[in-house]
């Protein structure tokens, strides 16, 4: 799909060139959520792998608040939005 949308980038060589990329992509979908990136080995990456992929939530602790089953058929959007959700009001003052 990004073949055809013309949406093609060479790997990375440096971490500059990375969070390049990563800017883009953020642009581009319009992500309003704040993002990390990964450093050039894949650090975290390689620490919450899972095959198929999930996904995550990550609390200030970096504690794994909410995970989906594996994807792409177990993804939970609406679960991970309302985990989120949970997630801000826990650390909203009342």
């Amino acid at each position: 799909m990004n073949v055809e949308q013309d949406i093609v980038y060479e790997q990375p060589k440096s971490l500059d060139e990375r969070a390049a990329i990563a800017e883009a992509c953020v642009l581009h979908l319009a992500f309003e959520m704040p993002m990390l990136l990964d450093a050039m080995d894949n650090q975290v990456d390689e620490q919450y792998v899972a095959l198929p992929e999930r996904l995550y939530l990550i609390d200030a602790a970096g504690r794994i608040a909410w995970r989906c089953g594996m994807g792409p058929f177990g993804f939970d959007p609406d679960g991970w939005e309302e985990a989120i959700q949970a997630l801000l009001c826990e650390a909203s003052p009342s």
